[in-house]
């Protein structure tokens, strides 16, 4: 099953409908650990500062942020 784009037209903390979909850089630290993901794809509202993150962009903070870095848990053993 394929995941459908997400297309926002209205903040939803602000309701302002000048929401627009923007390309910037994300920085970020974990335990003292300093991060960044360029190019990330994100819902910016200018009128609140809000950020809404789709999935493929949270995919791309995982996979830069250390706080995701740690070895996949394995499936149930039996």
């Amino acid at each position: 099953m394929k995941a459908m784009p997400l297309a926002i037209s209205v903040c939803p903390s602000c309701g302002g409908k000048r929401i627009k979909k923007v390309r910037q850089s994300l920085t970020g630290a974990y335990r003292g650990c300093k991060y960044a993901v360029p190019a990330l794809d994100v819902f910016a509202c200018p009128d609140c500062g809000e950020k809404i993150y789709d999935r493929q962009a949270m995919q791309e903070i995982e996979a830069h942020s250390p706080a995701f870095s740690r070895v996949k848990r394995r499936g149930k053993s039996a």
